[in-house]
């Protein structure tokens, strides 16, 4: 009876574990498909915050965040 209840116990666990590693590796290409700020988005946050966006500071910024999510 106690084996039944190891084997139970260590196979939850590894399933939450798998289940993890799955979730990340989904998100992780779901942000890289689908980044939550583009160039746009970018000029009108800069736009309603008085600043006047060139293209080389969106660039920037652009290069920064993208070498956040790696």
């Amino acid at each position: 009876m106690l084996w039944y209840v190891l084997v139970a116990i260590v196979a939850i666990l590894v399933g939450v574990v798998i289940g993890f590693f799955i979730a990340r590796r989904y998100m992780m290409n779901y942000l890289k498909q689908n980044p939550p700020i583009n160039e746009q988005m970018l000029r009108t946050m800069m736009m309603q915050m008085g600043q006047k966006p060139s293209q080389k500071k969106i660039n920037q910024m652009m290069a920064q965040m993208n070498k956040q999510m790696k």
